[in-house]
């Protein structure tokens, strides 16, 4: 991979684009971020987001299915 890629996804996202990609508001993803329920990083006061990270933290919340 090149340094000058424009493709590739950020390694970290803030607040809204999290809010977007888990389908919820700013309150509850503060709430969830708080009781470090979901995975975060903190850069001294700001709080970004793995993508990657929230996609494995998505599909371990996954329950149900059809059943048999």
């Amino acid at each position: 991979m090149r340094d000058n890629d424009t493709t590739t996804t950020p390694m970290l996202i803030g607040r809204d684009e999290a809010c977007r990609v888990l389908g919820i508001g700013r309150r509850k993803l503060w709430e969830l971020t708080n009781r470090g329920v979901i995975p975060h990083v903190r850069i001294d006061r700001a709080i970004r987001y793995s993508p990657d990270s929230l996609r494995r933290w998505i599909a371990a919340q996954e329950q149900g299915g059809a059943r048999r």
